[in-house]
């Protein structure tokens, strides 16, 4: 990402987003007085469709490759404002926290509502921003540019789960939910896109056997990945979890039921996060957590705790992207016959024939077959 010096910039904003009062007892008007200028008409003119967004003049500094979705980095007086970082995001209010532990319950600027982008949200937990106090509330003037950023698509439209984190913890569970590979991969391409470090936690291993998983383990682990093993019922491995977590802003993601709250209260004992049993019929988990929260940790550093997925769509990833983001696929891409191979029915594959010979993890092989088709259809 790059700023340019603070200029007079033409940038996009949404049409619309406030409709224009019309004046009210127009036709009484004009039954008793009839229009003696045009003034009145101009006001009841109606702009055509047209395009979806318009164009007006902000001073601010160009900003490219920012993932906060904006193309331009709004002026603002500093003087008057305080900086912070949004803990929770409830409808219209943003909850922020500057950095002496203050809270504050913010609305958002409409310039910053109106300006075209991408996302389903303007305002991210994680967001570091500026905002003008007034008592206990206060204004978010400007989103600072983002790093680290878990994003996926929801309505054709990037849903930012959370924005500057460093880490990303994802827990899966031995059992009750079952493990599901596919989703761990899923998460893994997105911290290999946001450039964020993923390790692999794996809950509940009291109701498993440590021996069953070791293969599917032992995959993850030879690319690299960090795994864990841990119980939030018996305490196994918390320590070092408590170790990863120390320190760093890490978001917590993972398939409903897997136990990602049971483990933070386990970590962190006085957060009485709430948590649920996994259901008897469905062997499904419930929802919980319904909305991402930023949790300061007593140890240092923060956790993101965040609503159970079951699925998760890839934002901004091309097909041709898929592969460069597979660890153990991308070593193997410059050995294809073809430049363009897609790794799926070319002749003289070097990905295929990995699978074929038992270099490559054919379970593997299959996410990246789903991602490609799924996520880009």
């Amino acid at each position: 990402m790059s700023k340019k010096k603070k200029k007079k910039l033409r940038v996009s904003f949404r049409k619309n987003r406030q409709a224009r009062t019309r004046q009210g007892g127009l036709t009484q008007k004009f039954e008793r007085e009839g229009f003696e200028d045009d003034d009145s008409v101009r006001r009841e003119q109606l702009s055509g469709k047209g395009e979806l967004a318009k164009k007006r003049t902000v001073i601010g500094q160009e900003v490219s490759g920012d993932s906060t979705g904006f193309s331009v980095l709004p002026e603002v007086d500093l003087e008057h404002c305080l900086s912070g970082r949004v803990l929770e995001v409830r409808g219209l209010i943003s909850v922020v926290q500057t950095i002496e532990g203050k809270r504050y319950d913010c609305a958002v600027r409409r310039l910053l509502k109106t300006l075209q982008t991408d996302q389903r949200h303007v305002v991210a937990v994680g967001d570091e921003v500026q905002f003008r106090p007034d008592g206990d509330e206060g204004l978010i003037e400007r989103i600072e540019p983002r790093r680290g950023v878990l994003a996926r698509t929801s309505r054709d439209r990037q849903h930012v789960l959370v924005a500057n984190v460093e880490k990303m913890v994802i827990v899966a569970s031995a059992a009750e939910p079952d493990l599901k590979p596919h989703l761990i991969d899923r998460f893994l391409v997105a911290a290999e896109q946001a450039e964020i470090e993923p390790v692999i936690c794996v809950n509940k291993m009291d109701l498993a056997q440590p021996r069953s998983l070791q293969p599917l383990i032992g995959v993850y682990a030879q690319m690299g990945y960090e795994v864990l093993q841990v119980s939030a019922t018996d305490g196994l491995n918390l320590t070092q979890l408590r170790g990863v977590l120390r320190d760093r802003a890490t978001v917590v993601v993972g398939q409903s039921g897997v136990g990602k709250s049971s483990l933070l209260n386990a970590v962190e004992p006085d957060l009485g996060l709430r948590v649920s049993a996994v259901s008897r019929e469905t062997k499904k988990g419930r929802h919980t957590t319904t909305t991402a929260r930023l949790i300061p940790l007593s140890g240092g550093g923060f956790i993101v705790d965040t609503p159970g997925i079951r699925q998760f769509a890839l934002w901004d990833v091309a097909s041709q992207e898929v592969a460069g983001l597979f660890r153990d696929i991308r070593p193997l891409v410059g050995y294809c016959r073809f430049p363009d191979c897609t790794h799926t029915h070319e002749a003289d594959c070097a990905v295929k024939d990995s699978v074929a010979d038992g270099r490559l993890d054919a379970r593997r092989y299959d996410s990246y077959c789903h991602m490609r088709r799924d996520d880009n259809h």
